[in-house]
């Protein structure tokens, strides 16, 4: 089981070093767009640690990823009645709640907020890379703009219509090796962060229409400072499979699961931190288990206790800090 004990019973007001890791899969179920400037985002990079020869990936930058969740923790906050009415995403920030203790906030001192300040996130992440090459993770798409009644014609003028787009997705199956760091929060805080990754399937740009991904949890890490990069992540997991055999059929989950949790140990060992739990397996498992399978009850009690940490952070420390500055 996850160790408890290893989480802060209250925020502190300065890091203490307390990691708690999730490493996972996150792995496309549809047609995703991760793009920026009218394209998929790619980077040209080492194949993996064996073999230095550049291929093209796509990426998931960090914001595409932490938003989402995010978002959606804000939303089971909001509907279990834990959010203040005042705390608006990217525009009004309370300043105490558990998006915004966690997730971190920037407010400038405006005309009837006594209290600016900014706090920083508590939820490390960095740009994730495909598994597999651009060529093979990607599809391009045609599309069209029809007329109410489901033709190319129609207006008044009965025009056909020359509302053709062409739109770069990433494919199914495509798999994106990533980290999720968190530092120094509660238990509750903690499994609130969990909860937001398993919850979330709607990634990138389109999410209405598509962008499915589900994130698979390889393990939890307890450690004293942060561990491997998506980058050795993503590189280390290429060496360990036969991607020759998949040609550019996508690589069966089932397989990448494995590999990943076999090469989990050899690159904690290659970090200069101390690992106080490594979580994989049957306790992993149980443990997902369980943050996935609260009922009402007990998630409307978890974000209650994790609003009253929260809350009790900000009188602290944030309104404390405030107060003496006047």
């Amino acid at each position: 089981m996850l160790n408890t004990q290893f989480f802060n019973q209250d925020l502190p007001a300065r890091p203490v070093g307390k990691y708690a890791h999730i490493v996972m899969l996150r792995v496309t179920e549809g047609y995703a767009v991760f793009q920026t400037d009218g394209e998929l985002n790619r980077a040209r990079i080492a194949m993996s640690e064996r073999n230095p020869a550049p291929m093209t990936r796509i990426t998931l930058f960090k914001r595409k990823q932490t938003t989402p969740e995010r978002l959606n923790g804000r939303e089971l906050l909001r509907h279990y009645g834990v959010l203040p009415e005042g705390c608006v995403y990217n525009e009004a920030s309370c300043k105490r709640c558990p998006d915004c203790i966690t997730y971190g906030f920037a407010v400038t001192k405006s005309k009837g907020d006594e209290i600016g300040g900014s706090e920083k996130s508590k939820v490390f992440s960095d740009t994730a890379y495909s598994l597999t090459d651009y060529s093979h993770s990607h599809e391009l798409f045609t599309g069209n703009s029809p007329y109410e009644d489901g033709t190319m014609s129609g207006g008044e003028d009965n025009t056909t219509s020359t509302k053709l787009f062409s739109q770069d997705h990433v494919k199914p199956g495509t798999i994106f090796p990533s980290v999720i760091t968190t530092r120094d929060l509660t238990t509750q805080l903690f499994v609130y962060v969990v909860n937001n990754v398993l919850r979330t399937t709607r990634y990138g740009a389109t999410t209405t229409r598509g962008g499915t991904v589900r994130n698979h949890i390889v393990a939890i890490v307890l450690s004293d400072g942060e561990i491997f990069s998506n980058l050795a992540f993503t590189q280390r997991l290429y060496d360990a499979l036969p991607m020759d055999s998949y040609g550019t059929d996508p690589v069966p989950l089932g397989e990448a699961f494995s590999a990943a949790q076999s090469i989990i140990p050899a690159l904690l060992a290659q970090d200069s931190v101390r690992d106080q739990q490594v979580l994989m397996g049957d306790d992993l498992n149980t443990f997902v288990g369980q943050v996935s399978g609260m009922d009402e009850n007990e998630i409307a009690s978890l974000l209650r206790e994790a609003a009253g940490q929260t809350e009790a952070y900000f009188g602290r420390h944030i309104a404390k800090q405030t107060r003496n500055s006047r």
